[in-house]
């Protein structure tokens, strides 16, 4: 199948092609990039130009959020900490791109160990979103999604623990999808917290989307909660007719924006005409799923992030003393504000006296949201909402106040509660900013959302709309 990531290679030879795209981020605003791999890429499309090699992606150019471990480029989560840090060896995904012909063009910008909605709290700056470089990107993954918005990657992968894939591809008109939990292999994947995040491609098409999942998908045995893959390219373009469609009805109302919720129902009336049925829905526990999110995120981040203390690897400030000054003056030099709190209100959390009352009751309200999810896409097929609840805000607006940011989420972090599968795709336009719609399916049901994703959108054309980046 000719995806649209093929049809750009085709056109001319991958040497130009990547020189093009270099080009464009060295004269970009957007701030996408935190490292580029520039000789070593133009150098593997020269060989490929010569004599190319098979593969799903062969000769593809491919951005990788500054999370993701690669071998030989610097790796540094957008904090201060790991500057300098040179992984010796990659990750699962990248050695699944690598076998697949695929070239690592660099490493985007992030929210400092993915903590955020906004990649303002990268210590490289903020990126910018393509649509409007006084707004954000959206985050964790906001410098993959503004790159493949803007022009200068055909595609990326980033990580999603609470949306950090969906909600940057809704800020920025593309596609972001977060696999169900343990389909794409977490090792290499710096952690923030581990039973949350999955890796997961942000892509221009649905159908690109599918031909990345379908290379780093599968079972690795070293990562032990990785499964099996499935086939996501083959049936992505069947028909949708018979689809049962649940809308829950918490998702909309109070606190979303209405240009938002309007393009949402024009979008479930586009999924009526192609065949499919829809009902409400609940999911009564969502009222708790912030609360509980941010509890079991904060906490597994606080045990994660003890391994950094600038003695094996990153940053070392100045003269050693004792082990407890020095691991104290390289954190508190090292981390930035948020990643600090989010530490701090995690240990608390886990703390004497405070484990069952915060920790254990976030992992039971968990069960309970995971039940609604299970309960209900048991009589529906796909769930549909908003990604997120407005469009893109302008940078500086709300990073001062973290409940707001924190709110921002509200729609996609019961997904990462419950380890269910979601897309996110554009489904329409705020003034000039685009709106995501949120597909959600059942485990490991990526072929059927992917089939339903695909359908809206050849039915409408709000993906076909570029963003003039300044």
């Amino acid at each position: 199948m000719l995806t649209g990531l093929k049809r750009d290679l085709a056109s001319g030879s991958a040497e130009e092609y990547l020189e093009c795209l270099f080009e464009r981020i060295e004269k970009s605003k957007l701030n996408a990039f935190n490292a580029l791999s520039k000789e070593a890429a133009l150098e593997k499309a020269r060989k490929f130009d010569r004599s190319p090699w098979g593969g799903l992606l062969a000769g593809i150019p491919i951005a990788i959020k500054d999370g993701i471990s690669t071998k030989g480029i610097e790796t540094t989560c957008s904090s201060s900490i790991l500057r300098g840090y040179v992984p010796p060896y990659d990750a699962h995904v990248i050695e699944r791109l690598k076998a697949e012909g695929a070239i690592i063009m660099g490493k985007t910008n992030m929210d400092e160990f993915a903590m955020g909605t906004s990649t303002e709290t990268s210590c490289f700056g903020p990126s910018r979103n393509p649509w409007d470089v006084d707004r954000v990107p959206g985050g964790s993954s906001g410098g993959s999604a503004a790159a493949v918005a803007g022009g200068e990657a055909p595609c990326a992968l980033g990580s999603d623990t609470g949306g950090s894939v969906r909600c940057p591809a809704s800020f920025c008109g593309i596609v972001g999808l977060k696999p169900t939990y343990g389909l794409v292999s977490r090792y290499g994947l710096i952690s923030y917290a581990n039973s949350l995040e999955q890796i997961g491609p942000l892509t221009r098409s649905v159908e690109d989307s599918a031909l990345l999942l379908e290379v780093i998908s599968g079972h690795d045995p070293r990562d032990s909660t990785s499964a099996e893959k499935g086939q996501y390219l083959s049936g992505v373009r069947d028909e949708i007719s018979g689809l049962r469609l649940g809308v829950p009805r918490e998702y909309f109302g109070e606190g979303v924006d209405p240009a938002v919720e309007k393009s949402v129902w024009d979008a479930i009336s586009v999924l009526e005409e192609l065949g499919a049925s829809w009902r409400e829905v609940s999911l009564p526990h969502t009222k708790y799923a912030l609360a509980a999110y941010y509890i079991i995120a904060m906490s597994e981040a606080s045990s994660n992030l003890a391994r950094f203390d600038g003695l094996r690897y990153g940053r070392r400030t100045g003269e050693d003393r004792d082990w407890h000054t020095t691991f104290s003056k390289v954190r508190s030099a090292g981390f930035g504000k948020e990643t600090k709190r989010r530490i701090l209100l995690g240990t608390y959390a886990l703390s004497a006296g405070y484990y069952g009352r915060y920790y254990l009751k976030a992992l039971q309200v968990r069960t309970l949201i995971k039940q609604d999810f299970e309960r209900t896409l048991a009589d529906v097929d796909l769930l549909v909402s908003p990604t997120m609840p407005f469009p893109a805000f302008r940078i500086g607006e709300r990073i001062d106040d973290p409940l707001s940011l924190y709110m921002a989420d509200v729609f996609t972090v019961p997904i990462n509660l419950a380890g269910v599968p979601a897309i996110s795709l554009p489904c329409g336009f705020a003034g000039h900013l685009p709106i995501g719609l949120q597909l959600i399916g059942r485990h490991f049901e990526e072929d059927l959302l992917l089939r339903a994703a695909r359908s809206f959108e050849e039915a409408t054309p709000h993906h076909l709309r570029m963003p003039e980046v300044a």
